[in-house]
């Protein structure tokens, strides 16, 4: 057989957090910074509803979605594009900025897909270093040249859990040229209550040259329907959706997402506990000496350089008993840190009991 020639990529592909544990049931997964209580009881509810129709194409502009979400956030219905996550926007960003001789920034510690899309339309991707596993923007300023097209930066980061407060935000915007987009996701937004930190539709919502990214696979807990949202001028926007697939975001999806807007209880409920539980996991990790950042997203990086038992060894003595946490190694590189996922109240307790025990 003869195959066509195609395009090869010298790309490392993306590797998510694990989901399963050989053939293992009861996996306890603490590995995707997932929804800690699940999604919304109007969710589960609409969901149920018989009267989904899934022999017809979904609205191809998310008319309704987008509707709720300009209500909800007070921003510009025309303005918002969405996407079967955030990976597609980012995905359409790319396409639609970068060609070979371009640059993009991105902090050599931040989410796999900004890099890997850029990769995949030829740019080159040019790393800022981090200051004690923080986005510096200092040192993405140093990195700007004549080439570079966008500077990518999620706030707080994935996978440090470190953040850019509302002056370094506002300077970086500042420093760089006005012809670089800056692209800020806002995945973890919701869970932030630092009182220095502003989210970045929040500060740029009438800037041109800043797209803003948010997504339903965190705190809404539809991680699975694949939904997400950008946020721009109308000019870009307009562009976007000449090169978005015409059904990128199904009906269920877009009806859920809708929905999930709208339970403002469920929301503040899982802020509180994901504060409370952070926080108590944080400090009871401390004793055997495994630091990490201070509480802001739904997750934490744990550090185990000052502790008895190296990363590796904790990860695969949590995965003999049935529980995953996430590798920092793969794809990001980090070194002797494993990133852990703030689960349920009976999620966090095993894990607690199960580092009690690897710990003697």
């Amino acid at each position: 057989m003869t195959v066509p020639k195609f395009k090869k990529f010298r790309i490392q592909a993306y590797k998510p957090g694990k989901s399963n544990i050989g053939k293992n049931k009861n996996v306890i997964k603490l590995s995707a910074n997932e929804s800690a209580l699940g999604v919304s009881p109007k969710v589960k509810k609409v969901l149920k509803n018989k009267s989904l129709i899934l022999s017809k194409y979904p609205d191809s502009k998310a008319q309704v979605l987008r509707k709720e979400i300009s209500n909800k956030f007070n921003c510009d219905f025309n303005k918002i594009i969405c996407g079967a996550g955030s990976d597609e926007i980012i995905q359409m960003i790319c396409q639609l900025y970068l060609k070979a001789s371009d640059e993009v920034i991105v902090p050599q510690y931040s989410f796999l897909m900004y890099r890997i899309y850029a990769q995949i339309v030829g740019a080159k991707v040019i790393f800022s270093k981090e200051k004690n596993f923080k986005v510096s923007v200092s040192e993405i300023i140093k990195k700007v040249t004549k080439k570079t097209k966008i500077v990518f930066i999620a706030n707080p980061n994935n996978p440090t859990g470190t953040y850019l407060n509302k002056i370094e935000l506002l300077e970086l915007r500042k420093k760089l040229k006005k012809n670089i987009l800056l692209v800020l996701d806002d995945a973890y937004f919701e869970y932030m209550k630092n009182k220095d930190y502003q989210p970045g539709l929040d500060l740029f919502k009438n800037k041109d040259n800043v797209i803003v990214m948010r997504t339903f696979s965190k705190i809404y807990g539809l991680a699975s329907l694949r939904v997400g949202w950008g946020y721009a001028s109308r000019k870009i926007i307009n562009a976007m959706n000449v090169i978005k697939p015409p059904f990128n975001v199904n009906q269920p999806a877009q009806i859920a997402a809708t929905e999930a807007l709208k339970d403002k209880n469920f929301i503040i409920r899982a802020v509180s506990h994901n504060i409370i539980a952070a926080n108590k996991i944080k400090k009871f990790l401390e004793k055997f000496d495994i630091f990490s950042n201070e509480v802001t997203a739904n997750f934490l990086l744990l550090n185990f350089d000052k502790c008895k038992f190296s990363a590796n060894y904790v990860f695969k003595k949590l995965q003999s008993k049935r529980i995953i946490l996430r590798s920092t190694e793969d794809g990001y590189n980090i070194k002797n840190k494993l990133r852990l996922t703030i689960g349920s109240n009976k999620e966090n307790a095993k894990f607690i009991t199960a580092i009690k025990v690897i710990f003697n």
